[in-house]
């Protein structure tokens, strides 16, 4: 069994996902920006906490320090931290949405990535959208075509293109980044509907969970890869 750290995983998608990977049998790091809540999440599903704040250089190299120290490798990372807001629409909640989606995507990997290399099957999956494909937005038949959340969709898009730029930097690991499908969180709280958060989890966990011989550089959801 691996070690995993899943980011933004004191509730909704980032929870079920380290709770269904606790359950496999991995040693499971619950990553959360509050303490109080972090370790919340953890007890309950057995895991450990780390501190961990994407939009923080110093939190993420703390939190990996302690990750180094206690377990010496990382086997698995799942970059699932990201908000969505939606008004005021403007230059400061860009810059917040960019740095949580996007730049937290650059600032945990690199820090992960030297322990990473320590592993013999390392994988890194980040929680990205189809809201940020372009195939997607411009087809009719698509849901995404009738979004509008020009931030959101920005840097989502902007998360799977530094997916497809690290697997194609670490030929050795396999990265990629998933759509979970439309899910009931408190994201999507403004929506009506949204599916049961353990069936998005599931694949998560199943694209945390490949070996060496599975996909690098793409973006799925849980039917298989889709065009972006």
């Amino acid at each position: 069994m691996g070690v995993v750290l899943v980011t933004g995983a004191n509730k909704g998608i980032g929870f079920e996902t380290a709770k269904q990977l606790q359950e496999l049998g991995h040693v499971v790091y619950v990553g959360a920006r509050t303490p109080e809540r972090g370790q919340d999440a953890a007890q309950r599903i057995g895991a450990r906490f780390v501190q961990l704040d994407v939009t923080d250089d110093d939190s993420v190299a703390r939190a990996l320090e302690v990750i180094a120290a206690a377990e010496g490798r990382l086997d698995v990372l799942v970059n699932n931290a990201g908000i969505q807001e939606f008004e005021p629409v403007g230059g400061p909640l860009a810059l917040r949405g960019f740095d949580t989606n996007a730049v937290g995507v650059v600032r945990v990997t690199e820090a992960a990535l030297p322990l990473l290399r320590g592993s013999t099957n390392p994988v890194v999956v980040t929680v990205s959208s189809s809201a940020g494909s372009f195939w997607a937005v411009t087809n009719p038949d698509r849901p995404e075509y009738h979004l509008t959340n020009a931030v959101y969709a920005a840097s989502k898009a902007a998360a799977t293109m530094l997916t497809l730029q690290y697997a194609k930097a670490n030929p050795d690991m396999r990265i990629n980044a998933i759509e979970p499908g439309y899910t009931a969180t408190d994201m999507t709280a403004a929506f009506e509907g949204g599916r049961p958060v353990d069936e998005a989890a599931r694949a998560v966990v199943k694209l945390a969970t490949i070996d060496a011989t599975g996909p690098t550089g793409t973006l799925q959801d849980e039917a298989g890869v889709l065009s972006w």
